[in-house]
């Protein structure tokens, strides 16, 4: 999962990237990169770390250009540890291009040799966007035939790119002297949505977060398979260029990725959230009276919406119990369980008060390995806790995700192959309440009739590509990024609700 923007101006763009990307840094925090262009030549910077870390003065200053592109990343497969990895990736041929990608292919090994046996294109990483480069640049090729670059040969090329490539991807890219591409995987697995500015430059961003936070108006999401090409003097081209697009949209961004305060495929990532929170009341009546709940408390960030809601309608007192540490640097999932421990109380701090002698409702926004949840479970208990009860907003996570979520392995899983109370006995609390598949998709469906369905495939085990395998999801999972003893893993799903928004 990544964070990516791209701008079409006439006037410089490095800060407005920087921007953009500031109100990203959410959707991944272990690289950043930004490229620009002038008289199509490229300037490239690009690092392992936050935004504010990789980017000095000196650094803007080497960004310059009126047009460019950028991307925070969040590694799912590959290398975490190479900065050879970190986006943009370029290739010369045929103009220049640059392009950053969110999302994840399911089908890069197969292409890869396609790449190197018929294409004739060498893949230097083992990145999938990479990948991703070298078939879109090959297609640019064909359908240009050394010609002058039209529209129309940007769209054909996409068309062949929806052909042979599998999986998500949200891609933003340059090319060199011509102006900038974005499009959207047939399904629309992965955001990206298209504004503009009063001065008329163009802006094409994952989250409209990014948008209205550098002061454009959003106009649209991209519909799944949409490619837009924005000439280098702002001019705007659209067309649709898969054969048989139909929106199906990832739930994890509305239950947990994306800012509260965007909107992704219409749908207001708040309003879901707080859909989320109804419909889990009734979950939460059928199980615990509410009469032996005295508090609900969030377990921060993402999941504040949701317990607000639940409160309000159960009628019981909502309160915050913890307090998170927004500066005690990055600890996510630790190798060691010792380590793991630490980390959690090193981020989240509990306000006994709201605990001692109490039953408490405690509400996530899901429960992935059970780990970070049972530490907090006991947490509230030696904050003097009387009974601690523990809801999630999403249903049990018992499945990989494929699809560009840093999605644990099967056997991780704490929801894979356990019962209900088998769960409950791992997490240690004292009843344990699950959002409903089928009622998560209805509280965020119900919000725009239009979609098609969503990607619930970490709930439902149903991947919408209609590619994916065990075999698939086993080599998959042999790329996952994962992290060696004493190393930091990088998965932000370790501490819920891990985005600094």
């Amino acid at each position: 999962m990544c964070g990516i923007v791209g701008v079409v101006s006439n006037a410089p763009v490095n800060q407005l990237i920087y921007d953009g990307l500031l109100l990203l840094q959410h959707r991944g925090q272990d690289a950043a990169g930004i490229v620009t262009q002038l008289d199509r030549k490229f300037f490239m910077h690009k690092a392992k770390g936050m935004v504010r870390d990789v980017f000095r003065t000196r650094n803007m200053r080497a960004l310059p250009g009126n047009c460019g592109l950028g991307q925070v990343r969040y590694p799912t497969a590959g290398n975490a540890y190479s900065e050879e990895e970190a986006q943009p990736f370029y290739v010369n041929a045929p103009f220049g291009i640059v392009l950053v990608h969110n999302g994840n292919l399911t089908n890069a090994q197969a292409l890869k040799s396609e790449l190197f046996l018929t294409d004739h294109r060498h893949i230097n990483t083992e990145s999938d966007s990479e990948v991703l480069l070298n078939v879109l640049a090959h297609e640019l090729e064909k359908a240009s035939r050394g010609l002058p670059l039209k529209p129309e040969d940007v769209f054909t090329a996409v068309h062949h790119v929806h052909r042979r490539v599998k999986g998500s991807y949200a891609v933003i890219a340059l090319i060199a002297g011509h102006g900038l591409l974005a499009f959207r995987d047939p399904h629309g697995i992965r955001p990206l949505c298209i504004g503009r500015g009063k001065g008329g430059e163009v802006m094409v961003a994952s989250e409209s977060v990014a948008l209205e936070g550098t002061g454009h108006e959003m106009e649209r999401n991209l519909l799944p398979g949409e490619a837009v090409f924005v000439g280098l003097d702002g001019s705007t081209h659209a067309r649709q260029c898969a054969d048989n697009p139909a929106l199906h949209p990832c739930i994890f961004e509305f239950v947990y990725l994306a800012r509260p305060d965007s909107v992704l495929d219409g749908i207001s990532v708040y309003q879901a959230r707080l859909n989320l929170g109804e419909s889990l009341a009734k979950r939460v009546v059928s199980t615990v009276p509410p009469n032996e709940i005295d508090v609900i408390i969030p377990i921060p960030e993402s999941s504040r919406p949701s317990a607000t809601q639940l409160a309000h309608l159960l009628g019981i007192p909502y309160r915050e119990g913890f307090v998170k540490n927004r500066y005690v640097g990055r600890t996510f999932i630790m190798p060691g369980q010792g380590v793991r421990k630490k980390s959690v109380r090193q981020k989240l701090n509990v306000i006994a008060s709201e605990f001692k002698g109490r039953n408490v409702l405690l509400v996530d926004d899901s429960i992935v390995r059970g780990t970070t949840s049972r530490e907090i479970v006991q947490m509230a208990r030696d904050a003097g806790a009387h009974k601690v009860y523990l809801a999630s907003a999403a249903p049990p996570v018992r499945y990989p995700n494929v699809y560009g979520i840093d999605m644990p392995t099967s056997s991780e899983l704490v929801a894979h192959g356990r019962t209900l109370e088998e769960i409950r006995e791992v997490i240690g609390c004292d009843a344990l309440i699950y959002q409903d598949v089928d009622a998560m998709k209805k509280a965020v469906g119900t919000l725009n009739a239009s979609i098609a369905g969503f990607d619930a495939s970490c709930f439902d085990g149903v991947y919408v590509t209609g590619d994916v395998n065990p075999d698939d999801i086993a080599r998959l999972n042999q790329n996952r990024v994962g992290a060696e003893e004493g190393d930091d893993d990088t998965s932000r799903l370790a501490l819920p609700n891990a985005q600094e928004a």
